[in-house]
């Protein structure tokens, strides 16, 4: 069963089956028609949408639910919008508007969300958080559920200051970005004391602080400034027994050291960040996600996608920990015969 599954690998348990977990699929409406056989598209009612979806995740066995609670809106009117390309089917997710309340570089710099955001109440978020957590687990009982925060640090600082004013920022004055980030990690450990608090068994903690190509700023930047404060988010939820799994974008292999280090569980990444060496040290300690390449889906052939699904299988196949997933998500614009093939290899590979 999914639910005992996906709990095995996350205690590093070993199931007899490699669990799965995938993303965007359930936007995917044509591949939901095929696999569940319910009349759903783009246009459909919210409550039918609803039930092909579940029916989709049921179909594919997923083991455990990707799910963060704490993101941009948190931000209120100090979020900057970058507008938005077209993802999902329709391209109903398109937004040409663009604004940020920042227009210099002194203005990133000087932020202190402490007095633009204010303290939180921690009740109120723990509240929440358990709400958020619970009404995942009674819409999809069959997996593992969890909550998070979306925004950690430089993910935050994406969603408050957008790409131009970031880097610009960062590019002006890196002990003053520095100053900035201690604030903001500062006021985001908020959230992560309340999650210690809470009645949750698993937590994602995601932040996308690097690009495809790895670093964004010097990597002993971001040891001076961002790592030590994933210390300080995950002790409290380790104390309190809880899950705890780190998730980023991009290319990490610079830094997947520095985030074992700082106490994750397990890694959450798409294929930029290379599975082998993960696995070769931390395959037996560590809960490990990932991590086909969706471009096979999208451009493969049938034995491009069964050769992708067979690296991910024999290298996870004896990390107790190990989740298949296509890393970089399933779109709707990939083939609904190549997605079909994709999730029939993982059937015949899965069992141990």
């Amino acid at each position: 069963m999914s639910y005992e599954d996906g709990w095995a690998a996350l205690n590093l348990e070993m199931p007899k089956r490699i669990p799965r977990t995938e993303y965007s699929a359930t936007m995917h409406w044509d591949l939901m028609k095929v696999v569940t056989g319910i009349d759903v598209g783009l246009e459909s009612p919210q409550e039918i949408k609803e039930r092909a979806q579940i029916a989709f995740m049921q179909a594919w066995n997923y083991d455990f639910f990707w799910s963060t609670l704490i993101g941009h809106a948190e931000f209120g009117p100090w979020q900057s919008d970058m507008g938005h390309a077209e993802y999902a089917a329709g391209g109903v997710d398109r937004r040409d508007t663009i604004y940020s309340p920042y227009k210099t570089a002194e203005d990133v710099l000087s932020f202190d969300p402490w007095e633009k955001l204010g303290a939180k109440d921690r009740g109120e978020l723990i509240r929440r958080f358990e709400t958020h957590y619970r009404a995942s687990c009674a819409a999809q009982p069959f997996g593992v559920n969890m909550t998070g925060v979306y925004v950690t640090l430089v993910s935050g600082f994406i969603g408050l200051f957008g790409w131009d004013n970031l880097l610009l920022a960062a590019g002006t004055d890196q002990q003053r970005f520095g100053e900035l980030a201690n604030r903001y990690a500062s006021w985001i450990q908020q959230y992560f004391d309340a999650l210690a608090e809470s009645d949750v068994p698993v937590v994602m903690i995601h932040d996308d602080f690097v690009w495809a190509n790895g670093p964004i700023f010097r990597p002993a930047w971001y040891r001076k400034f961002i790592i030590p404060h994933y210390r300080a988010y995950v002790q409290p939820l380790r104390d309190a027994g809880k899950k705890v799994l780190f998730c980023s974008d991009g290319n990490f292999d610079l830094f997947v050291d520095d985030i074992v280090a700082a106490g994750f569980h397990g890694l959450v990444f798409e294929p930029l960040t290379r599975l082998e060496p993960v696995v070769a040290k931390y395959g037996r300690t560590h809960v490990i996600v990932g991590n086909a390449d969706t471009r096979i889906l999208l451009y493969g052939s049938k034995s491009d996608i069964r050769a992708e699904v067979a690296r991910c299988m024999s290298l996870g196949r004896d990390c107790p920990g190990y989740f298949l997933a296509v890393g970089n998500h399933i779109p709707p614009n990939t083939p609904v015969e190549n997605a079909l093939y994709y999730n029939q290899v993982y059937e015949e590979l899965c069992r141990r």
